[in-house]
């Protein structure tokens, strides 16, 4: 597998407060570790540009945009809600991690590569059409698909979201489009609090309890999502990677592990080797304790090389 590694400097400009979880050490921690494990070596890694005004226009209107960017400090820190700030460069950084989605969609679509890994923040998956929130501004993976129907007509997107998180602000935007299909595990109840029951035929929301598990997890996972995913047969596989569900992680109360994400990485590439051309984008979303999202990345990436699972030290 040819595995693309997307990330940008700029991405590591925003932040939110010396305090705040969702910060530019989380793509440092990332990095080193992919690194030091001899992965990072094995993929081709490349800089995203800005995603431009026209490709944020496809899932948010022009006039949320205009007000984002006139929220703009020219220093310091504004907050948007409880947990969502800016600084002066935060819109620059959400732009170059839009701008990865685009850029890991027309890789595989070129076939310059099998599958993308996006390291990049901020995350998007809370960020609505219309509201910016859950750490959020631009809704990436939503981005991404947007793009791949714009510029090479796929029809039959699959966005799979595994962060502890419901993926709100990809529903908001995709809900009753028959071109996109959605699955969100996450704790529940817990944030964002919206869009939980499931009113929509091609959104698949799947709760989980405290304390789930991996075998609860995984056994859910396919008794929910594969059926979908056969019925839907994707032509493009996108994936909305949080690893806030891992046990070690402050955010949430999952008790997932490493080999978890590399398991459920590898459900997604048969799905995609089966209806995709092995078409996969992947694109960072939660995971807020340095070392388990470290850790998660790494087996995360391992699945999208190809290489087998071996506990990481």
């Amino acid at each position: 597998m040819i595995t693309s590694y997307l990330t940008h400097p700029d991405c590591s400009l925003h932040h939110m407060g010396p305090e705040h979880p969702e910060n530019p050490q989380r793509l440092e921690a990332i990095r080193a570790r992919l690194s030091l494990a001899g992965l990072l070596q094995q993929t081709m890694q490349a800089d995203a540009k800005e995603a431009c005004n026209e490709a944020l226009a496809r899932v948010h209107p022009v006039r949320h945009l205009n007000a984002l960017e006139k929220c703009l400090p020219k220093e310091g820190i504004v907050t948007l809600d409880s947990d969502t700030m800016m600084n002066p460069d935060s819109l620059k950084a959400a732009r170059v991690a839009a701008g990865a989605v685009i850029r890991g969609v027309d890789q595989v679509f070129k076939r310059q590569a099998d599958n993308v890994f996006c390291a990049v923040r901020p995350p998007g998956h809370h960020a609505e059409a219309a509201d910016a929130m859950g750490f959020c501004f631009y809704n990436n993976v939503a981005v991404g698909a947007a793009h791949a129907k714009a510029k090479y007509g796929a029809r039959r997107i699959a966005i799979l979201d595994f962060d502890v998180h419901q993926c709100n602000g990809t529903i908001d935007i995709f809900k009753d489009d028959p071109e996109v299909l959605v699955c969100t595990s996450f704790q529940y109840p817990f944030y964002p609090w919206r869009y939980l029951r499931s009113e929509w035929q091609n959104v698949v929301n799947t709760p989980l309890e405290v304390g789930t598990d991996s075998t609860e997890f995984r056994r859910i996972i396919e008794r929910q999502w594969l059926p979908a995913l056969h019925a839907f047969k994707p032509d493009l596989v996108m994936l909305s990677a949080g690893f806030d569900a891992h046990r070690d992680d402050p955010m949430g109360d999952i008790c997932l592990e490493d080999e978890d994400f590399y398991w459920i990485t590898h459900l997604a590439m048969e799905i995609a080797a089966l209806y995709a051309e092995n078409r996969v984008v992947s694109v960072l979303e939660g995971g807020y304790n340095p070392k388990t999202l470290a850790s998660g990345v790494e087996a995360h990436l391992k699945a999208l090389l190809g290489l087998p699972y071996s506990d990481a030290s």
